[in-house]
């Protein structure tokens, strides 16, 4: 009896103690903005290539300056020696999948070769549940490649929140756990699919290559975030055959 007790009383502590540390965070946290810079335009020369990155706040390239230092900058950067980058963001900080999948109802149904997703983090720290946000993800990934003629899709991995600099423990231990629960199960998701693939950031995040909020990536994050999707691109030759049937 005393067992149980105890058991539920350091439940009960551990919970309110989580729900602290959330409220504080969310009352002091530092709130940067999104990036200066345009989020639709052409860069480089050669066959058409047509990218959509779509997503929350990382996608939007909170943390950096300018969108040339985020993801999207950095990924027409590297594909503009192969490609004519026809490019758009549309990205929103906060953004839950849910969200998205309600924003692609409202967007014409014009054709992208190469879709980015970025997702998951707001759905972790939201309390969304794994299987919901399962479903909401595959509805998404069809919904691309039905609606939006999306020839492959990027999936990007949930960063590891255990490094967060800015959350405290035992808060950053919790939220990492099922931060990685979620990545995991979208990796063995993806991985059923032939349209679309998981891309992972093989660097330790710490307070040298995040942002200043210590939530955010920084430019070196984004610069390696970039190197993948683009090995990916360039890895694919029928996205660049397809880029050229576009020209």
């Amino acid at each position: 009896m005393c067992v149980d007790d105890c058991r539920r009383r350091r439940t009960h502590g551990l919970d309110a103690l989580l729900l602290a540390q959330a409220v504080y965070l969310r009352w002091t946290v530092l709130r940067l903005p999104e990036p200066r810079g345009s989020r639709n335009g052409v860069a480089g020369h050669g066959p058409l290539l047509r990218v959509l990155i779509l997503g929350d706040s990382s996608a939007a390239g909170v943390g950096v300056d300018h969108q040339d230092e985020a993801l999207l900058g950095q990924l027409t950067d590297r594909l503009s020696s192969y490609a004519t980058v026809d490019y758009k963001l549309l990205a929103v900080t906060g953004a839950r999948t849910g969200d998205v999948l309600g924003w692609v109802d409202q967007l014409p149904s014009v054709p992208f070769d190469v879709v980015v997703v970025a997702l998951g983090v707001n759905d972790v720290t939201k309390g969304v549940s794994l299987r919901k946000w399962l479903r909401q993800t595959a509805s998404l990934l069809d919904r691309l490649v039905t609606d939006f003629d999306a020839r492959y899709v990027f999936v990007s991995g949930l960063p590891p929140m255990r490094d967060f600099p800015l959350l405290p423990q035992p808060l950053r231990w919790v939220l990492g756990r099922q931060a990685d629960r979620f990545d995991r199960a979208l990796h063995a998701m993806v991985e059923t699919r032939d349209d679309a693939t998981r891309i992972t950031i093989d660097m330790r995040l710490n307070e040298g290559n995040m942002s200043a909020d210590g939530f955010h990536p920084g430019a070196d994050v984004y610069a390696a975030w970039a190197d993948e999707v683009a090995a990916g691109i360039l890895e694919r030759p029928a996205l660049l055959d397809v880029a050229r049937s576009n020209a």
